[in-house]
């Protein structure tokens, strides 16, 4: 807790500094605007509300659960053409094909999941779950993902996430499919699913926890409040989750999101998305390895308003932090899971 040491991170293959005294520094950095507290319910004007027309033209329905509709602004199109041969190994290129996917969890924009009921957020699970099938149908990766808050580039603060489905594994994806197989293959046992165990027992770095689910910042965590979402029994996809898992994790995460927002009593930003095995041509094959869950990526550091940059030695050497996972885990267990709203 009070001197450097490096981790190393199974599940990436690789290593994050942890220099817990350098909290203490003082800061005359970038300070944070916070979120806006008055965003309207209803607005004509935002393309992802009931009723509103986006960029393309077209008209929202009055809908009043959720709400899935193609991207206007597709990074993955499905007749995207093949690249062409290289003619040298260092200027290589591959096709890349698919759909991106929005989906709003709420009609109305002054609510996020946090704030949302229990049932509201199992109907979101659901729709994850629904869209994961589908595309999964016959894509290799289909990639969840929800941006909250402006700080981590969200352009838009209706309740909304993104699904974008690929033709290839993704970068993180391969590395996990990778660190996964071998540790099966070393170990006989699901990396993720080990570690849960482990993760159970210790408590050190549990955060919340119920009879299917626990949630902890990993022993390798590299952003401040960095957290994982782990199943109890070995689970390869969403789709695979029963009934009562689904009642269970809407659950857990509206426990995890409360405590995330208490924690500085703001609107709390994150990147968070759902990683499981492999879909379309892997359908077929042995993914015993994998072990689905998901990650949140917050940025907040010392207050609502400083967040933590991956920049300099980040960027050029490794993943450094500022405060232990086991510092971490602590604040955000000993938050209350009622709203300060």
């Amino acid at each position: 807790a009070e001197h450097q040491h490096a981790r190393y991170n199974p599940l990436r293959d690789d290593w994050v500094l942890v220099s817990a005294h350098r909290v203490k520094r003082p800061w005359q950095g970038q300070v944070e605007k916070p979120p806006p507290e008055d965003v309207p319910r209803w607005d004509p004007n935002n393309p992802l509300c009931p009723g509103a027309t986006r960029a393309n033209g077209e008209v929202n329905p009055q809908y009043e659960g959720t709400f899935v509709f193609p991207n206007d602004f597709p990074a993955l199109q499905p007749d995207a053409p093949e690249p062409g041969d290289s003619d040298h190994p260092l200027f290589r290129a591959a096709a890349a094909r698919g759909v991106c996917k929005v989906m709003c969890f709420h009609p109305w924009s002054d609510l996020t999941l946090p704030l949302m009921s229990l049932a509201e957020i199992r109907a979101v699970i659901d729709a994850w779950t629904e869209l994961a099938a589908e595309l999964g149908a016959s894509y290799t990766w289909v990639q969840i993902f929800e941006n909250k808050g402006a700080m981590m580039g969200c352009s838009n603060p209706h309740p909304h996430c993104q699904v974008w489905a690929s033709s290839f594994l993704p970068n993180e994806a391969r590395l996990e499919d990778r660190t996964q197989r071998q540790h099966l293959r070393q170990h006989g046992v699901p990396m993720l699913l080990e570690y849960a165990e482990q993760e159970a027992r210790r408590k050190e770095r549990l955060v919340v926890e119920n009879e299917d689910w626990l949630v902890v910042v990993p022993y390798w965590a590299t952003w401040p409040y960095q957290t994982l979402l782990l199943p109890r029994r070995h689970v390869c996809r969403l789709q695979d989750l029963h009934e009562g898992e689904r009642d269970s994790l809407a659950s857990i995460t509206q426990r995890l999101l409360i405590k995330y927002d208490n924690l500085f009593e703001v609107s709390f930003p994150y990147s968070m998305g759902w990683h499981g095995a492999p879909t379309g041509p892997y359908l077929g094959e042995d993914c015993g390895h994998w072990q689905l869950h998901a990650h949140y990526y917050p940025p907040l550091l010392r207050s609502a308003t400083v967040r933590k940059f991956m920049v300099g030695y980040e960027m050029l050497a490794q993943a450094q932090r500022d405060l232990t996972p086991e510092q971490a885990a602590e604040r955000l267990r000993s938050l209350p899971e009622v709203h300060y709203k």
